[in-house]
């Protein structure tokens, strides 16, 4: 590595050099503390033989430190501002590439595939703008595409919910989707002074260890989201009055009251206390 970009002189070098600026619609803040970045792509890249996909690369920072450790890095990247600049700032790196589309529209498991087939392992990472965080994660969960783990870069209040357990006041419909598909374990907390611009609130890194496949059997998966859902909509309110008021899951509200009292935990119980969906969905599921 020549230069790290990650530094406040050389992001501002890189910045005036290209006539740049940090979009707030595209939500982007550089990160310039080399040793954050160095730390991200560490953990990123599972062995010798990886392949990452990027999302948003902006000026390179991250990128750059990716190279130095994957066999192949592929960046998705919007901005046409961007090319330009990658070309500049990633020129030593030949196992890079850029691909100008929106990762939110592309055909993961078909990229997934491709390099599958060639025996390579898939990661993905970003440092992610905080209002897309949740549709990429999703995204790559409900693909089901082949990809061994993901870490990313997120507000921290997202990434506090995503490791929440049942009776902490961030557990809710988010924890429970990410923690059915993966292991979630924050990496590093990152203060607003690691970027430029500095944004209003922390961030952290976390790491999301896919599972080959998940640790409880549902019967669908659907119904379970549909319960969860459901079950986060009014925190106030019963578990059994809250699938009541979310359509009643084709039941009617005492069939509710019998699948819940099924599972063997008090009736009055509220969704925020409940670890076992996947056994509910499988319940209700089975009385409809």
């Amino acid at each position: 590595m020549k230069k790290p970009i990650a530094t406040p002189s050389r992001t501002k070098e890189i910045l005036e050099t290209h006539g740049m600026f940090a979009k707030k619609n595209y939500g982007q803040n550089f990160l310039i503390e080399s040793g954050i970045v160095d730390k991200i792509a560490r953990h990123a890249v599972l062995s010798d033989h990886c392949v990452v996909f990027e999302i948003g690369p902006g000026i390179g920072a991250l990128t750059q430190y990716l190279c130095e450790y994957a066999k192949k890095v592929v960046s998705f990247e919007i901005d046409e501002r961007l090319p330009a600049v990658l070309a500049d700032t990633l020129q030593e790196y030949e196992n890079f590439e850029l691909v100008m589309r929106d990762f939110l529209e592309i055909d993961l498991n078909e990229w997934c595939r491709t390099y599958r087939k060639e025996g390579y392992d898939v990661v993905i990472a970003a440092n992610l703008p905080y209002y897309i965080t949740t549709p990429i994660l999703f995204k790559i969960f409900e693909s089901k595409a082949d990809v061994a783990a993901i870490t990313v870069m997120m507000q921290k209040e997202v990434a506090d919910r995503m490791q929440a357990g049942p009776g902490k006041k961030d557990y809710g419909a988010l924890s429970l989707a990410v923690q059915y598909y993966s292991h979630p374990e924050i990496v590093v907390n990152v203060p607003p002074s690691c970027f430029m611009p500095q944004p209003k609130v922390g961030s952290s890194v976390i790491s999301l260890k896919r599972y080959e496949k998940p640790v409880v059997d549902v019967d669908d998966e659907k119904l379970m989201f549909k319960i969860i859902r459901a079950s986060f909509n009014q925190r106030r309110k019963t578990l059994a009055n809250g699938l009541n008021n979310f359509g009643g899951m084709g039941l009617t509200k005492e069939q509710i009251q019998q699948c819940i009292e099924a599972l063997g935990v008090p009736e009055n119980v509220r969704g925020e206390a409940l670890s076992q969906f996947a056994q509910l969905s499988n319940i209700i599921g089975a009385a409809k």
